[in-house]
């Protein structure tokens, strides 16, 4: 629309210019918005729906003057809020300081299962309980720790106490707990929680400073023994590792070795501090004092407790007690942590054991049957597409152990937004008053109700002809719309996201049949819902049926026109004064078999044939009967005057001519004054012809004798 040039010396407003726009333009969707609600009632359903929580309306724009005003004071503030770096020749920018501490700043409470800085916090004081365990031995035992270096020992010391009083007095007693099915999220109660369990006794006693007694006994490692007290905080940490971990079991793997390799490391400990207690050297059994002293006892360590062998007989009674000890120690741990091992490494390849022994059983099932090799060779391949593409075989049998909610949960984040692009399903949108979509409750429910299945290369998802009983939405892969006279002409390809048989589910009359064949192009996972399951849900969703229903047609009449296609050419000459010649109905041409002017000149022609046919039964049958009637009425004239003989006969009546009595039978269609107007009877013959109540009878002939009223 073109613009009016404004008047001179007019003013105008462009801000009240554009809110009057504004105006305007609501007020005709809302002009739409009522009249497709009085066009289609359906459409408004009365069923409710979650709605989003109300959001404030963003405040009008000021006048151009603020915002220049505005623009003034953010250029002025911005260089103070901009932080900028400046490194050899280059310039970047960095968040200030003031955002690093928010987000390093401490909730008041602290969620043990969800908060990922809760668990980098648990490393940290794993890792100082680690440095305890491995080294207050090392250093008791071997005289690794020497005056010289003694200074780099005790602050690493040092460090790892401040992990555990940080521990003690500001992170634990955060931490949530569980009471009576609530989580406690109170400072007060979340500290007395803590004060009162078994953890805070360790924790305590952990941290209790025995270092004191260096200044007596001096720097002695044998004082910092109850700083291993803290393993509680080292196995919650190994479970909440776990649960945030997508390969879990490799992580096991490695504690499990940490736990043998800190066992052979304890038992090195004890060796060099038996060869010591002996004297080094003075057997053969004892630890010679040559090499490297850690790495020989540890060798020694290995090759005991995996009963491996060949080592020097002990000599002395101290040395066999010893040797005894940690052969009977070597055999249970060793046993102990083999199991163990077996046990992670088996649930981690438990969905592979159990992909293997299904696919086993299988093929032994075909064998036994003797099933042709080329369908044994596609459920080969069935089983490993779907092992590699999803790592199960069946994705329900995992989400049945969780409740409902979480089902739905998931199934929201996996398949909502796949199902919303359905236009038959498409979610509700509230515009004003009216809402233009399905219940989204409803859609959740069927959510749950969706099957997986996986289609291989050149299977057949739906044949041409078909009932359709069920719709199917492409999660994976490609199919192809097969046509053409021989059926092999691709029509369409279809990805993921797509779908098809949408409009069967709604189909009235049993559904209705596929018209073109779909062949998976590839390795096609699907997801399927049959018309069964979709009735079970709308039974408690009356309205959204109704809706859908009336979608159905929609749809419907819209895949029904014709593909846009070149311009039709228009007739040239008189033809164009005349128009274009309707098309002779499908049903003439499907019953006649003819075409054009053949077929209408066919079906005339029958019709006047069955019309002459049907008058010439009719005239037929009236002659039959009026002949029937007339000799009954002549046989009765005659007998009459006999019987009247004694009578007086009147002149009039029996000077009628003969010709009258003849006249009736030679003409088509006597007349029944004729007949009736006689003197000597009183009585006259009434004939009436009716449509039969029956089809396909004709009409009835009635005659009836009936006196003349004086």
């Amino acid at each position: 629309s073109t613009q009016k040039p404004t008047p001179p010396g007019f003013q105008t407003n462009g801000y009240a210019g554009a809110q009057l726009q504004e105006v305007v333009r609501k007020m005709r969707e809302r002009a739409t918005i009522y009249k497709e609600k009085l066009k289609d009632p359906v459409l408004s359903s009365p069923e409710g729906s979650p709605t989003a929580s109300p959001s404030k309306k963003k405040p009008p724009p000021p006048p151009k003057e603020e915002k220049k005003e505005e623009k003034k004071e953010d250029a002025e503030a911005k260089p103070e809020e901009d932080h900028y770096c400046d490194m050899l020749c280059c310039k970047f920018r960095k968040p200030p300081l003031k955002k690093y501490m928010e987000y390093l700043q401490l909730p008041d409470s602290i969620d043990s299962y969800t908060d990922r800085r809760y668990v980098a916090w648990l490393m940290l004081v794993t890792v100082a309980y680690n440095w305890n365990c491995w080294f207050i031995p090392l250093r008791f035992v071997f005289p690794y720790q020497t005056p010289s270096n003694i200074i780099y020992w005790f602050t690493i010391d040092i460090i790892c106490d401040i992990c555990y009083l940080c521990d003690l007095l500001i992170f634990q007693p955060r931490v949530q707990f569980l009471k009576g099915g609530d989580i406690i999220s109170d400072r007060v109660e979340m500290k007395k929680f803590y004060h009162s369990s078994v953890k805070f006794r360790l924790d305590v006693i952990s941290v209790l400073p025995f270092e004191v007694l260096y200044f007596f006994f001096g720097f002695n490692p044998a004082f910092r023994a109850n700083r291993m007290l803290k393993h509680n905080t080292f196995f919650e940490f190994n479970d909440r590792l776990e649960a945030i971990l997508d390969k879990a079991y490799i992580y096991r793997v490695i504690r499990t070795t940490g736990y043998l390799l800190f066992i052979l490391h304890i038992n090195a400990c004890l060796y060099y501090w038996a060869s010591d207690y002996e004297g080094l050297g003075s057997t053969r059994w004892v630890y010679d004092g040559k090499g490297n002293m850690y790495l020989r006892c540890y060798y020694w360590a290995v090759r005991t407790l995996i009963t491996i062998g060949g080592l020097p007989e002990p000599q002395t009674l101290f040395e066999i007690v010893f040797q005894l000890l940690n052969y009977f120690l070597g055999v249970f741990v060793f046993s102990s942590l083999i199991g163990q091992m077996r046990d992670v490494i088996g649930a981690a390849t438990a969905g592979q054991n159990y992909y293997r022994s299904n696919m086993d059983n299988t093929v032994s099932y075909m064998n036994t049957y003797s099933i042709p090799k080329v369908v044994q060779n596609r459920v080969r391949t069935w089983y490993e597409y779907t092992w590699d593409s999803q790592g199960m075989l069946d994705e329900s049998e995992l989400l049945e152990q969780m409740p409902t909610k979480m089902q739905l949960a998931i199934a929201i984040d996996v398949n909502f937004a796949i199902v919303n692009k359905v236009d038959l399903f498409k979610a509700s949108s509230f515009t004003g008053e009216c809402r233009n979509g399905c219940d989204t409750q409803m859609i959740y429910d069927m959510l749950l109700r969706l099957k997986s299945i996986v289609y291989l290369p050149g299977d057949f998802v739906c044949k041409k002809g078909e009932i359709g009983r069920e719709m199917y939405i492409i999660k994976q892969g490609e199919v192809q719309v097969l046509g053409g006279p021989d059926g092999t002409k691709v029509l369409v390809t279809l990805r993921a996201g797509a779908v098809f048989g949408e409009i069967s589910l709604l189909a009235a009359g049993g559904g209705n049949r596929r018209t073109a064949d779909v062949v998976a192009h590839g390795f096609a996972n699907l997801f399927i819902l049959d018309k069964k399951t979709l009735n079970e849900i709308l039974v408690h969703y009356p309205e959204s049926e109704k809706l859908l229903m009336k979608k159905a047609k929609v749809l419907l009449k819209q895949k029904g026109k014709p593909a846009p296609g070149p311009p039709a050419q228009q007739p040239r000459g008189l033809a164009g004064l005349f128009g274009q010649k309707q098309e002779t109905p499908k049903l003439f041409k499907a019953i006649l078999g003819g075409k054009g002017k053949e077929g209408l000149s066919r079906l005339l022609q029958l019709k006047t044939e069955q019309d002459t046919q049907v008058m010439l039964q009719k005239t037929e049958y009236i002659r039959k009967h009026l002949t029937f009637c007339f000799q009954e009425t002549q046989a009765e004239t005659e007998n009459k005057p006999k019987q009247e003989e004694n009578k007086p006969v009147e002149p009039a009546a029996s000077s009628a001519p003969p010709a009258q009595k003849e006249e009736p039978n030679a003409g088509a269609k006597p007349k029944p004054p004729a007949v009736l107007h006689r003197g000597t009877t009183n009585e006259s013959l009434i004939i009436t012809m009716s449509p039969s109540p029956k089809t396909e009878e004709g009409e009835i002939l009635k005659v009836e004798v009936k006196e003349k009223k004086k």
